[in-house]
């Protein structure tokens, strides 16, 4: 008879919007229990009142975040403001315990200390196992190393959201050599909820409604280095993109277009299959039918990200859009589906792949 383990989690930072994503996807895995849930100004607060949709954890009341009170659980996920899990995570790591850490912030994204200290201005955390299953590396196909990497892992950094969707749209192309990676444009539609969830003026509903709002223009997001890494190991051996994210009114969701230079003497046909080939059999990216689009809406709620690629003929391009929930897919689906490989459960389990509409 085999017996059946719960794992024990605990979520730092669980009352922002992907603290508290962390936890709706968690409260519907059969493998785990929620346990330590933690903030900063909200501690010593009832879930209820800043999560009004997770009845079950309703009545529950935030911890304030410390080492002290993550430790004893399996799995410590890190829902922090970048720059504030570093530190964390580094006393986690002298208490010697052999827990499983997953941080959702971007302290631990970057291989390059550099790169880090001109996006971030402060020194770097050091570099964890990179969260996405998907991610292809030189030489792949099919996305087979960074799960093998994920299996063994014990520190997992999520990726960016942005980063998953524009990674996606585009790394398929690069490892198969369709696509040239040194003039790569990204613009991205964003919903408010990858603001984060500190009252600011320009977030306000009186500022954003019936108003699409450009930010980070001119190549200053954060999430720019993280991009090039992601494309560099799927075989890129230099990358130049230009990216621009823009606010949405809509509360979720990505929707990123991203065009790259079709590679000479490739064919139409060998651009589609090479996305076909990357994604067959994948439980959660999926191309689309030849002529179907993606949209936000089709992704609320699950940890589905849907592409599509096109050629644009004239203009000698390859034109991709991906459409992901960027609370799901983006970042607390990414945090489970990594766990789920780091702890040998299946990778899918407790997570959807049913959008809600409309």
């Amino acid at each position: 008879m085999v017996m059946h383990v719960t794992v024990s989690i605990a979520i730092a930072g669980a009352s922002g919007y992907a603290g508290g994503e962390v936890a709706r996807l968690l409260l519907g895995h059969p493998d785990v229990t929620l346990g330590a849930l933690t903030a900063h100004a909200n501690a010593g607060q009832r879930v209820g009142a800043h999560l009004p949709h997770l009845r079950a954890l309703a009545d529950r009341t935030f911890d304030p975040t410390s080492a002290e009170v993550l430790a004893g659980h399996d799995v410590v996920v890190l829902a922090l403001p970048h720059g504030a899990s570093g530190a964390l995570a580094a006393e986690l790591e002298a208490r010697g315990e052999d827990v499983l850490v997953l941080d959702c912030g971007a302290d631990h994204r970057l291989v390059d200390p550099a790169a880090w200290r001109a996006f971030y201005g402060s020194e770097h955390a050091g570099t964890w196992t990179y969260g996405l299953p998907e991610l292809l590396h030189a030489g792949e196909h099919v996305a087979t190393a960074q799960r093998a990497e994920l299996a063994a892992a014990r520190r997992v950094a999520v990726p960016g959201c942005n980063v998953t969707a524009v990674t996606l749209g585009l790394a398929p192309g690069i490892a198969a050599g369709v696509v040239e990676p040194t003039d790569v444009v990204a613009v991205l539609a964003n919903g408010y909820s990858g603001a984060g969830k500190a009252a600011k003026t320009h977030l306000l509903a009186s500022e954003a409604l019936g108003s699409a709002v450009p930010y980070a223009v001119g190549g200053t997001h954060r999430h720019i280095p993280e991009i090039q890494q992601n494309l560099r190991a799927a075989g890129a051996a230099d990358v130049t993109i230009s990216f621009t994210p823009t606010l949405v009114p809509m509360a979720r969701g990505i929707l990123a277009t991203a065009t790259a230079r079709l590679a000479p003497g490739v064919d139409a046909a060998a651009v589609r299959q090479a996305w076909e080939r990357a994604y067959d059999g994948e439980p959660f990216v999926h191309l689309l039918p030849d002529g179907q689009w993606p949209t936000t809406a089709a992704t609320l709620g699950a940890n589905t990200a849907l592409v599509q690629v096109a050629v644009d003929a004239a203009a000698g391009r390859v034109v991709t859009v991906t459409a992901i929930d960027n609370l799901v897919k983006g970042t607390a689906g990414a945090a489970v589906q990594s766990m789920n490989l780091a702890l040998g459960l299946p990778e899918h389990t407790g997570l959807p792949t049913e959008g809600v509409a409309p």
